[in-house]
């Protein structure tokens, strides 16, 4: 059986932001939640910040690979934090665990690049009910291409 539940990549090239890092420029006519095909940008599940506001996961883990562009993480254990430029999370879901992934718009002079892909494991039987838990291998302890 494949460990390979989901694989997705995302570019975005987002236009400049506004000082709270929300989207500058009108949402009008996007389908929030249902926007993941537009040619240059997409909100995703994010209202004003484009994103995955909190949602579950449960019994696999999800690895993210944030090239260009930042990601803030939120966790149900309190963990938070932003990665980006080269960083990867490893997330192991386990029993499971709430959170978000929000990509901050912080250029307000010049457009915001995403450029992210993930993949989802599927967590062997006896692996679904590990603490949940997630590692940071940063951009300048990883091997870059």
């Amino acid at each position: 059986q494949s460990p390979f539940l989901f694989a997705v990549y995302h570019l975005d090239k987002y236009p400049p932001g506004k000082e709270d890092m929300s989207i500058g420029a009108s949402t009008r006519g996007r389908r929030i939640g249902n926007d993941f095909g537009n040619k240059d940008w997409n909100m995703y599940h994010g209202d004003s910040v484009p994103g995955f506001p909190m949602h579950p996961h449960r019994g696999f883990e999800t690895v993210t690979v944030a090239r260009h562009g930042l990601v803030d993480h939120s966790d149900s254990m309190g963990c938070a934090g932003r990665f980006g430029e080269g960083d990867t999370q490893w997330m192991t879901a386990g029993t499971g665990i709430c959170h978000c992934e929000m990509f901050p718009q912080i250029h307000t002079d010049k457009p915001n690049l995403l450029d992210l892909f993930q993949i989802w494991l599927n967590l062997p039987a006896k692996s679904k009910h590990v603490a949940p838990h997630f590692k940071m291998l940063w951009a300048e302890d990883s091997v870059s291409y």
